[in-house]
Order: structure tokens, then C-alpha cells, then sequence
């Protein structure tokens, strides 16, 4: 399974705007992945719901993982945008 571990950039967190974009990078990457705080249970990081019930604040560790084709690619782009706490997917790492 890959994962990367990454601190999340938005200072208020993974709240309203910045889940938005994230779920939407997440669900644009067509690679199924989880979410994860670092001592919690994995979530689909592909919805909303799930995303925001997570409660990640700025600065906190969260950990992106899948096993899918892909999913190296995918999850150093979602780390990314969620380090640099980034408006948009970036096009290139």
C-alpha cells in the first residue's frame, strides 16, 4: 500500500473550502484513496462527508494511502496540495 504522510497547509484546517478542493482533487485523480489523521481510521477521501467529519486542523498530520494502479502519481499530488494548503491540484510535482 502506498502512503504518504503529510501535514495539512490551510490554517483553518480540512473545513468547508479547503475539503471541497481536496475531495474534488481526490475524486478528479480517478485512484481510490483513503484519509486518515495519523491515529485514526481510515475514510474515503473521495467524500465529502467523510472528509470533513475527519476534523483535521492546520498543521495536523493526516496520511493519504491506496493500493490502486496509480496511486503513487496520485498521492504525491494530493500531499501537495493538501502541504501547501493550495487552491487548485497542482499540475505537475
Amino acid at each position: 500500500m502506498a502512503e504518504r504522510r503529510v501535514n495539512v497547509g490551510w490554517a483553518e484546517g480540512l473545513h468547508a473550502r479547503p475539503a471541497s478542493i481536496f475531495v474534488r482533487a481526490a475524486t478528479a485523480s480517478g485512484v481510490p484513496m483513503t484519509i486518515a489523521k495519523a491515529d485514526g481510521n481510515p475514510v474515503n477521501a473521495a467524500s465529502m462527508l467523510a472528509v470533513l467529519g475527519l476534523g483535521a486542523q492546520g498543521g495536523e498530520e493526516i496520511v493519504l494511502a491506496s493500493d490502486a494502479e496509480g496511486a503513487e502519481a496520485a498521492l504525491d499530488r494530493l500531499a501537495k496540495l493538501v502541504a501547501e494548503g493550495l487552491e487548485e491540484l497542482p499540475e505537475t510535482v
